[in-house]
């Protein structure tokens, strides 16, 4: 089977001593052929320099731009959003990890066989790793199938596994001018994909080495200290202002959402501003879920107490 090219995005911002195990990684890539967009988000380190370098060793397939300097979300929206023609596949990519060898080609195998003109979001899961020797399994649980419910309550699509067909990338090319400010880009591409119509690929295999340091946007939140620092956060607010602006991004996006889950983000937004009992009832009516049995107890817990 022969695959489509694949464009990479990457946002970069101080990730000098990062970046040559990812850019190496990509360069080892098999199957499509790969061209790579860096938007840098004001690096004051070498960053620029080393993706210069890279752009030498393959002519004619790495770009550098910058990035709007209003952090890692906006950086990647951007990217998304100033997508030029028909760049085919997209993949993102983060600038600290390392790809194993037949990630791009085990995306573009599995998007290949979507119907033609189908949006359809690949992901994947990965091992947490500490840059050096120690990999421990990721936190990337899935045992119910993805879909825009599921996806209201949480995010089971890595951004740095995430591949978009061609669909997909015109469906989200047109979406980030309207999505406005949105707390992580890879969620807000679960939701709008699925809340589509389109398909959801998460694939169960490990295609990345996931590097985990001091100063990681996100990070795996592995460990019980990561779990209690994530609950306070949860009680400070913090869950559900996100949920906020999910839902503030998704409703000026409403366009390009199917009719049964425009009227469910609709139920969705107006629940969460009900009194206690009609709150539970007309979420459960909605019935969002998230993957793991904890994880949905977590939710339904953050519902009871009005952060969500």
């Amino acid at each position: 089977m022969t695959c489509d090219p694949v464009h990479i995005l990457m946002g970069i911002h101080n990730g000098a001593a990062y970046l040559p195990a990812q850019l190496g990684s990509i360069a080892c890539q098999r199957g499509p052929r790969w061209t790579l967009t860096c938007s840098d988000d004001g690096s004051t380190d070498d960053s620029r320099a080393q993706i210069t370098r890279f752009g030498h060793d393959w002519p004619g397939r790495v770009a550098l731009q910058d990035g709007p300097a209003r952090g890692f979300s906006r950086n990647y929206m951007g990217l998304i959003a100033g997508l030029h023609g028909s760049p085919g596949l997209v993949a993102l990519a983060d600038q600290d990890d390392a790809w194993f060898s037949d990630k791009l080609q085990r995306a573009a195998t599995r998007l290949a066989r979507v119907p033609p003109g189908r949006p359809a979001l690949y992901c994947a899961r990965r091992w947490v790793w500490d840059g050096a020797a120690r990999v421990r399994r990721g936190t990337d649980s899935r045992v119910s199938a993805p879909s825009f419910r599921n996806a209201l309550a949480e995010n089971i699509a890595p951004g740095n596994t995430i591949v978009l067909n061609a669909a997909a990338v015109e469906l989200a090319r047109a979406a980030a001018l309207l999505a406005g400010p949105v707390f992580a880009h890879d969620w807000w591409l679960y939701l709008l994909i699925s809340g589509a119509g389109g398909l959801i690929l998460a694939d169960p295999a490990r295609v990345l080495l996931y590097r985990q340091h001091a100063t990681n946007a996100i990070g795996a939140g592995a460990g019980v200290r990561a779990q209690i620092t994530r609950k306070h956060a949860v009680l400070r607010g913090a869950f559900r202002a996100r949920v906020a602006g999910n839902i503030a991004a998704m409703q000026r996006c409403a366009m390009f959402l199917t009719p049964e889950n425009r009227a469910c983000l609709d139920q969705f937004a107006a629940a969460r501003g009900k009194r206690l009992p009609t709150r539970l009832w007309a979420l459960g009516q909605i019935a969002p879920y998230r993957q793991s049995g904890l994880g949905s107890v977590g939710f339904w817990g953050a519902v009871t107490l009005g952060k969500v």
